[in-house]
């Protein structure tokens, strides 16, 4: 008799401990590779319009800068430039000049470090030290952030975003920084893009300048606009998928 009590206690406790597991888990949300939910960048954005964005990353040289901006102008297209701190105390003037012409300028960082190998404080003496040499400029507030190398973690997503900077990676990446002829260059572009997409371009690359009539051409005659990224991302409530694509709702 005390057998079959004790087989009892211990099958009720068992079928506690089973629904205690069940019930811990029925909240749980889904995670991304398969581990703890990741911060993530937006490296799209989910809309119907054609809007798009171009974007130039600018840390070394300056020699094509004001050919792409008199491109810029030519084709009458909106741009987004993220610029490291020490490049835009090199050339202040030709920052002052892409503001005033209408470039929406980010901060690519204050020394274009590894920043997901950093502490919070340092991540944020990175970009509070790149968003003030800009604003001093520009006198414009900085909005966005784009991480060296394309390298991030959570830290770096919500270090950021406590600053109020929202981190912006690509979706079609040029490769101009690989030194692909002007042709090739624009023949990615063109092919990749859709609506939402954010492309991924250097002020010094070495055929940028020379690719950049060719996109602007072929994808506003297929009814593109291009905008800025503040301009193409969404307004009200919004969350970013697993892809990294920005989408309206909670």
């Amino acid at each position: 008799m005390l057998k079959a009590k004790i087989k009892i206690a211990v099958f009720l406790v068992a079928l506690i401990v089973i629904f205690s597991l069940v019930a811990s888990f029925s909240d749980v949300k889904p995670v991304f590779c398969g581990d703890l939910k990741r911060s993530l960048p937006v490296y799209s954005v989910d809309r119907n319009d054609k809007k798009i964005a171009i974007t130039f990353d600018c840390a070394w040289g300056d020699e094509f800068t004001e050919k792409i901006l008199d491109e810029v102008k030519r084709f009458n297209v909106k741009c987004t430039f993220f610029a490291v701190s020490f490049w835009v105390e090199k050339y202040p003037e030709h920052v002052a000049k892409l503001s005033s012409s209408g470039v929406e300028i980010g901060t690519h960082s204050k020394t274009h470090s590894h920043m997901n190998k950093l502490t919070e404080k340092e991540i944020e003496e990175e970009l509070n030290y790149s968003a003030q040499a800009i604003e001093k400029i520009t006198d414009k507030k900085v909005t966005l952030f784009r991480a060296p190398f394309g390298e991030y973690n959570d830290r770096v997503i919500d270090t950021a975003a406590r600053l109020g900077l929202t981190t912006i990676q690509w979706d079609i990446d040029s490769l101009d920084w690989k030194d692909l002829s002007a042709s090739d260059i624009a023949a990615r572009v063109v092919k990749k893009t859709q609506s939402g997409s954010i492309i991924l371009c250097h002020n010094n690359g070495k055929n940028t300048l020379k690719a950049l009539p060719i996109i602007f051409a072929d994808l506003l005659s297929k009814g593109y606009e291009f905008v800025t990224v503040s301009e193409l991302l969404l307004e009200g409530d919004t969350y970013i998928d697993g892809n990294g694509r920005q989408k309206s709702g909670l």
